[in-house]
């Protein structure tokens, strides 16, 4: 027997090499890995670029899915290529996708419009309507476990049938991205529980739709939910049209997938209680593993469900990457140059602090929200002040809710680090400054699409019949990159809670007038 109990058959069946393929499909690109089954070293590795749709209103965010399709092909042949691989090596994928994300789907299986994204905060008005028929927060919270938030997809299935009713006439399937890519590989459309939760639509608790919240959007939507499925089923097998498309077989298994977050977390080994994952990408998030509902009475902090068949509390703040790319963008730097810039400037950047609601933000929920740099003054008004003050300020902006969890019950002593900010020393030590806990990074870097490999191996050997569990594949295979280890230093620990507490004080000072704010830059007065 090797290490952790797993017998040995379970990861190595025959001489024939065994490779599975984790497809992370996010905002700005698609990825994929192919992984051997064996060993869980990744052999190859492709990735294709999407853009979201220009000139849409202030707040809308939209792709089309087709653009997805598109980047996941590309993405799996460049990754098969790299890898030597041949179509009957390939044993199975699984797929992580953008969360909350809303794809609408006519009787023929055909995309009616684009995809409303998880960043679209344009359906404020829908999610306080039906919030209102639920009663309020607490009702909302009681029925569901969570807040309706304009992130989740509920607000955008009701924004549908409001603004575009002929599309909403035409709606047949509700699907989330990660399930259409499903349905594209199998044919079969089916939604797991993990990224189901994020709809708004399911009852954490029961892990089954909400009835009164789905009769608040529309009578005759649960008929237009697909099948619930849990994490260890498959969603298939390739279909014929598209194994041709990727030159695969079609005895490929397709896994059940999840969210980009429930993937996170199985890629960096987030399957038990007591770790703690911090995705620094585009957007931010902090999530735990826990064997129970964590239900947060004010809506903060999300009461999902995972990928695993357990639950996923976690946090969501929309501005991290994207502040940090409009600064490293507006003074042309490399992503080093950038870095280079921010170590120049002392902790605390002298004073000089972001408030990092570019485009709304969901924790705290500011869904009007807009950026705000305070403390400007002739000191501070350099680019290495505005370099480091904007890592501090989305960091700082995320720990807003790590306090949550930690109210919660979810006492982290060590954060795994990953996404694109994870890659900065600096930033590194930022985080573990700021969040006061031991920060480590992984050796497989792209924790989605990693944890998609897994999750596929995990439904390959329990479809094989080889019961092993989630977490013995991520004890073996998920490991530390020791080396960039950052440990929290007490005295930038102290300068840190006192910029905390004053970003606190400015949000809640200025939560009011932003909404007003809004309307007069938006020409919605």
């Amino acid at each position: 027997m090797p290490r952790h109990g797993i017998p040995f058959t379970a990861f190595n069946r025959s001489s024939m090499r065994e490779l599975v393929i984790g497809i992370d499909s996010g905002t700005q690109s698609t990825k994929a890995l192919v992984v051997d089954a064996n060993n869980g070293k990744v052999l190859g590795e492709g990735a294709k670029a999407h853009r979201l749709i220009d000139g849409l209103p202030a707040g809308a965010k939209e792709q089309h899915p087709a653009d997805w399709i598109d980047a996941t092909q590309a993405g799996i042949r460049a990754a098969l290529k790299q890898a030597r691989a041949t179509a009957g090596e390939v044993r199975a994928i699984g797929v992580s996708g953008q969360q909350h994300g809303f794809v609408p789907l006519d009787k023929k299986g055909a995309v009616i419009r684009p995809a409303k994204l998880w960043c679209d905060t344009s359906t404020a008005a829908e999610c306080d309507e039906i919030m209102a028929k639920l009663g309020g927060l607490k009702g909302s919270v009681k029925e569901l476990g969570n807040a309706v938030l304009p992130g989740f997809t509920a607000g955008k299935i009701l924004w549908l049938k409001k603004h575009e009713p002929k599309n909403f006439r035409r709606l047949a399937t509700v699907l989330l991205p990660h399930d259409y890519l499903n349905f594209w590989l199998t044919g079969n459309a089916v939604m797991e529980y993990g990224d189901a939760s994020g709809t708004a639509l399911l009852n954490v608790r029961t892990r089954k739709w909400s009835r009164k919240t789905l009769k608040a959007i529309d009578a005759g939507l649960e008929a237009k939910l697909p099948k619930l499925i849990s994490s260890d089923q498959p969603a298939g097998t390739l279909q014929a049209a598209t194994a041709r498309r990727l030159g695969l077989n079609t005895d490929v298994l397709v896994s059940a997938g999840g969210g980009d977050n429930m993937m996170g977390a199985i890629g960096t080994g987030n399957t038990r209680p007591g770790v703690v994952t911090a995705s620094f990408g585009t957007s931010g998030t902090i999530y735990a593993c826990a064997g129970k509902p964590v239900v947060d009475s004010k809506g903060e902090i999300a009461a999902f469900c995972d990928s695993t068949n357990r639950w996923l509390p976690l946090l969501c703040t929309m501005n991290v990457t994207v502040a940090t790319e409009l600064i490293r963008k507006d003074f042309k730097w490399t992503h080093a140059q950038y870095e280079a810039a921010a170590r120049k400037a002392p902790v605390g950047s002298g004073g000089l602090l972001l408030l990092p609601y570019l485009e709304g933000e969901r924790t705290p929920n500011v869904p009007d929200g807009t950026g705000v740099y305070f403390g400007v003054r002739a000191g501070t008004f350099t680019e290495k002040h505005f370099a480091r003050a904007t890592m501090e300020g989305v960091t700082l902006g995320m720990n807003y809710g790590l306090r949550r969890l930690e109210k919660l019950g979810v006492k982290p002593t060590q954060i795994r680090a990953t996404g694109g900010g994870a890659n900065s020393k600096l930033w590194r030590q930022i985080m573990a400054d700021v969040f006061n806990a031991q920060v480590v990074t992984l050796k497989v870097g792209e924790g989605a699409a990693y944890g998609a490999a897994l999750q596929a191996l995990w439904s390959l050997r329990n479809h094989q019949g080889d019961k092993v569990s989630i977490e013995e594949i991520t004890d073996r295979f998920v490991k530390l990159n020791t080396r960039e280890t950052a440990e929290p230093n007490a005295e930038n620990v102290a300068v840190y809670r006192e910029v905390q507490a004053l970003q606190d004080d400015l949000s809640k000072s200025l939560r009011k007038p932003f909404a007003k704010h809004r309307a007069f830059v938006s020409g919605e007065r």
